[in-house]
């Protein structure tokens, strides 16, 4: 199955900003396409303003005048759904509201040809439920884009239960064509993308709800040590507070309260107040004029130790060793099988966030996880109130020598960065094992959809064949609601690994 010729009409219902988004994509692509809005007035206003972002790409030198002009000629707008008859494929982008779309697409059904693929763009709603309308509902599938769709390349191509596989791959080859990055996914709550993300912004807020550090803090961490482009509590801010715990909530509700989703009630303050991020005003951050961003906090500059003793070799941190020697402390690598840890002249450990709590130890600071501890200018430290405070001066002044920042956070089991990652490790093998999506559109989709730095079913190889698991086990030992109970896809990835090496293979 090929996709959709090019000189095939592509009809989009809905002219908000995502419904302008895919008309402007597919015209580009050179289709045909004809714009639809149940509001009198609105198609034409729309057809006005992707015909002024056209004329902007000219200018900008994106776009050459004869593509604009062409582009221009073939977008119409249309009164009534009947003008839509001679599409190839329709797209909605309208209310998300469940018996909204099914009447729009029992409407349509009755007017375009049986070959149309009939599409929707919703983020939240079951394609299987607006599906469920239809006469025909094999030929209808989801066509997620991301906003703005002329801009970002990903699209989820979503199979619903009924979906045929013929209007999949067609949908799938059309957005292809199109210069997108499609990936395929079927029916279930969130997609790929908002289904997997949700602990990059739960885990922040359940640090925060536990007083482990502020906001300003944990996004720098998040940002600095664990590489992501913005940290969630400002990505929040930006997204809009109501929508983003609106989503998180809907993929709570839809997978039956599961604890692996729970919503922050902290969010929910937030939305009940009204600070919903940039559009209002405030959200966790103010945005008002003259309002200074607080600052992270950073440890003062102290001394580093002159030596260490490495016992384990570190794991996922073992690059620190190079790093550390360079810095001109002596290192001294002890053998040891069980843990991992470094010894400081204080007699005190530190030690790799594992899940664990400062507390449950004498003399310990934990360090959370970098993505790449070179690059990295960041480094949080975990302490309780019975680790010893030289213990602790010397894991800063270890960091400090490294050229990191330093923030010393609550004594949280698995710190910022480690549970986050852990917990989109088992998102994502949790998916793969319940066949949402391969792997490597699970790896796409998130490095697309939200801008990571590694997929996160490459960051679980990367860490090790039981680093995730052993770390939400700990978790799970101290919060035991169920919410980083390993997963079994987790699990059996981690035991499959294990026993491979345990054969040599």
């Amino acid at each position: 199955m090929t996709a959709i010729d090019q000189s095939r009409t592509v009809a989009v219902v809905g002219t908000g900003t995502m419904g302008q988004g895919i008309a402007q994509v597919a015209l580009v692509a050179g289709h045909p396409v004809r714009l639809y809005d149940a509001v009198p007035g609105r198609a034409g206003e729309a057809a006005d303003a992707i015909g002024a972002r056209l004329d902007r790409l000219v200018e900008k030198g994106r776009m050459d005048a004869a593509a604009r002009d062409a582009a221009r000629a073939g977008l119409r707008p249309a009164a009534e759904l009947a003008e839509l008859a001679d599409a190839a494929l329709v797209v909605e982008a309208v209310l998300e509201q469940l018996p909204v779309k099914q009447d729009l697409f029992t409407a349509l059904e009755e007017i375009v040809a049986d070959d149309c693929v009939l599409a929707t763009n919703t983020s939240s709603l079951s394609v299987t439920a607006i599906a469920g309308a239809l006469r025909n509902p094999g030929r209808f599938v989801g066509l997620h884009f991301f906003n703005p769709a002329p801009l970002l390349p990903l699209v989820e191509v979503v199979s619903g239960f009924a979906t045929e596989d013929a209007a999949a791959t067609r949908a799938y080859e059309t957005a292809k064509a199109w210069g997108k990055t499609p990936v395929r996914c079927t029916d279930t709550p969130g997609f790929i993308v908002n289904r997997i993300a949700r602990p990059f912004y739960a885990e922040a807020f359940a640090v925060y709800e536990e007083r482990g550090a502020d906001p300003a803090t944990i996004d720098a961490v998040l940002r600095e040590s664990g590489g992501f482009r913005m940290g969630p509590f400002e990505l929040t801010d930006l997204i809009g507070q109501d929508v983003n715990e609106a989503v998180t909530r809907s993929v709570w509700e839809s997978f039956f309260q599961s604890p692996k989703f729970t919503p922050s009630l902290a969010q929910r303050r937030l939305v009940e107040s009204g600070l919903h991020g940039r559009k209002s005003g405030r959200g966790w951050f103010s945005y008002e004029e003259g309002v200074p961003r607080p600052e992270p906090h950073t440890a003062p500059a102290t001394e580093p130790p002159s030596h260490i003793t490495v016992e384990g070799g570190l794991g996922p941190a073992r690059e620190l060793l190079g790093m550390i020697r360079e810095a001109g402390i002596s290192v001294r690598e002890a053998d040891e099988d069980q843990g991992t840890r470094i010894v400081l002249p204080s007699g005190g450990q530190l030690v790799l966030a594992d899940g664990q709590t400062s507390a449950e130890f004498r003399d310990v600071v934990y360090f959370d996880l970098a993505l790449d501890y070179r690059t990295a200018t960041r480094i949080a430290l975990s302490a309780s109130e019975v680790t010893g405070w030289e213990t602790l001066r010397q894991s800063i002044g270890l960091f400090q020598a490294l050229g990191k920042k330093v923030s010393v956070i609550g004594d949280v089991p698995g710190m910022i960065v480690a549970r986050t990652v852990a917990m989109l490790v088992d998102l994502a093998a949790d998916a793969v094992a319940k066949s949402v999506a391969t792997s490597q559109d699970i790896d796409t989709a998130m490095r697309l959809g939200v801008n990571y730095p590694l997929g996160p079913v490459e960051w679980g190889r990367r860490l090790g064949r039981s680093w995730a698991h052993e770390l939400l086990d700990e978790l799970h030992a101290r919060v035991p609601t169920g919410r980083y109970a390993p997963s079994l896809g987790l699990y059996r990835q981690s035991y499959v690994r294990l026993e491979k090496d345990e054969a040599g293979t």
